[in-house]
């Protein structure tokens, strides 16, 4: 299935849950830093997301930050207590598998394409900031979505996910 069309099937998902969002189309992006430059006029926080892989218990992490953010993947894997040195990116065969998308599309809102096998942590400063909205791409590099925070932990919920707070600006 292509990014187009699974795009169109989180669009009725969010539309079926009475979720509204604002979307932005822009070339393809691999990188936040080449993102960037298309969304910085939307105000609201934006995101970086990580597909990681427990390397001693095989199981799945997503990991949504603010996207200025840096990220250990020691100190992570201490705060997840999944001990220190697990926690590594995971393949684009596993994120296929998982979530749909690839190299370069990881985004929660592809939670709703996982039958609860993943793990999903969001950095706190989502949900504390204030933000407008929150954006993430739909399921496509070529575009970002927002969605209000509170509508956002709904979508989450209703996937079947229970997101793990994170404070990552605190080590």
């Amino acid at each position: 299935m292509s990014g187009a069309e699974l795009r169109r099937e989180l669009e009725e998902y969010l539309r079926a849950l009475s979720i509204p969002t604002v979307c932005v189309e822009h070339p393809e992006v691999f990188t936040v830093e080449e993102m960037m430059p298309y969304v910085e006029h939307l105000k609201g926080a934006h995101s970086k997301n990580l597909f990681l892989k427990d390397k001693k218990k095989k199981g799945f992490w997503l990991v949504s930050v603010l996207h200025d953010r840096q990220v250990n993947l020691g100190d992570l894997a201490k705060k997840l207590n999944v001990g220190s040195g697990n926690l590594r990116f995971a393949d684009e065969t596993a994120m296929l598998e998982k979530l749909r998308v690839g190299q370069g599309c990881v985004t929660p809102l592809a939670l709703f394409c996982d039958n609860g096998n993943v793990k999903f942590v969001l950095d706190s400063g989502f949900l504390e900031g204030g933000h407008e909205k929150v954006y993430f791409h739909p399921m496509t590099n070529s575009a970002t979505m927002g969605l209000k925070p509170d509508d956002f932990l709904t979508f989450v919920k209703k996937t079947g996910h229970e997101p793990i707070l994170v404070k990552f600006d605190e080590e």
